[in-house]
């Protein structure tokens, strides 16, 4: 329970504030350039608005971003609300999406791979403004927004092999 809060903590210190957020044109604008370029078509869905926000409806359209995702229909994944944050300028609701490879072989697979979500609501922008979500892997520490970085399968494969030869360096000692 105390690695989630540190992980929460974390979280907090990498998350841009509000005003940073959507400065990286000005500061970086070879890369709006090159997001034409790239092969990876970034998809994403309209969020709701922060009136309109609830538990369960971040939890669909997380569900729904996911199902965006080119990912192989032999992954199969939960998802779940974790809590719900109380900052000075915004409410964050933290979620999660555990992933996993089972086969006819191992229904039950040897590891798992989570990403993890917020969807913030400022509390300086008015209530018709949509949220803003960001997302992470469990093994970085990198924030990402679905709106500026198309995810990848690889990820989550890199991961549970990571895990995998993790746990069988250590079975072998």
């Amino acid at each position: 329970m105390d690695e989630e809060k540190e992980e929460a903590a974390s979280e907090e210190d990498h998350i841009p504030q509000e005003d940073e957020r959507n400065n990286t044109e000005e500061y970086l604008p070879e890369a709006k350039g090159q997001e034409k370029e790239s092969k990876h078509v970034i998809k994403n869905i309209p969020w709701t608005t922060a009136e309109n926000f609830t538990v369960e409806r971040g939890q669909q359209q997380i569900e729904e971003l996911i199902s965006t995702w080119d990912i192989h229909e032999s992954w199969l994944y939960h998802s779940e609300f974790l809590e719900e944050e109380e900052l000075k300028d915004s409410t964050r609701y933290h979620y999660r999406a555990c992933w996993g490879l089972p086969t006819r072989r191992k229904p039950i697979p040897r590891a798992t791979a989570s990403v993890y979500f917020i969807i913030v609501i400022s509390k300086f922008k008015p209530d018709t403004a949509p949220v803003e979500v960001f997302y992470r892997l469990e093994s970085s520490r990198l924030i990402r927004r679905p709106e500026q970085c198309q995810f990848r399968e690889k990820w989550l494969q890199d991961i549970i092999e990571n895990k995998i030869l993790c746990a069988e360096r250590l079975a072998s000692r």
